[in-house]
């Protein structure tokens, strides 16, 4: 089975995968956009599995059921960097796909659902997101092809779809 990454033009909470991801910060106690969006869709469940995780630090993931989630087995919380524009954010943004993406394999995931991370609140610029993003799923699929997992883009608005794609087709173009 070759794994694809592939686009999908909607929230995690409607990808059919087997962990979404989840963009906390590092309470993982629940706070504004997709974050809240999914302590709010899981259910109270939640918040106490995340109490028990004692927080996350930047660049790391921790796994959860996904408890009222009927879409996905698991939620897997990552804290983005907030942007500083430094070598350091695109280290820690690096880190936040692969632990997720390690955290995926670990539970047996054939798939996984990420928005946008560090691209709201964090200020994360969207187009350098999304290469660093990109390029770094497509680095860890290419070290586990024992894991082959299915990788979903969400992109919730069309600017981040727009971005996603002409990036990838760029690449496509030149080989890559």
């Amino acid at each position: 089975m070759k794994p694809h990454v592939e686009l999908y033009p909607h929230s995690v909470l409607e990808a059919q995968v087997g962990a979404i991801v989840n963009a906390a910060n590092s309470s993982l106690l629940g706070g504004g956009g997709v974050d809240g969006a999914i302590h709010r869709a899981a259910g109270p469940e939640l918040l106490v599995a995340c109490r028990k995780l004692h927080g996350c630090q930047t660049g790391e993931a921790k796994w959860t059921p996904a408890y009222l989630l009927t879409n996905s087995d698991g939620i897997i919380h990552t804290v983005g960097p907030i942007y500083h524009g430094t070598k350091d954010d695109e280290e820690l943004l690096i880190a936040c796909y692969r632990h997720s993406l390690d955290l995926a394999a670990q539970h047996g995931c054939f798939s996984v659902a990420f928005p946008g991370i560090s691209t709201g609140v964090y200020g994360y610029p969207l187009s350098k997101a999304v290469i660093v993003s990109y390029n770094a799923v497509i680095t860890w699929l290419k070290e586990h092809p024992e894991n082959p997992i299915n990788v979903y883009f969400c992109c919730f608005k069309d600017s981040e779809y727009q971005c996603y794609r002409n990036y990838i087709e760029g690449v496509k173009a030149n080989g890559d």
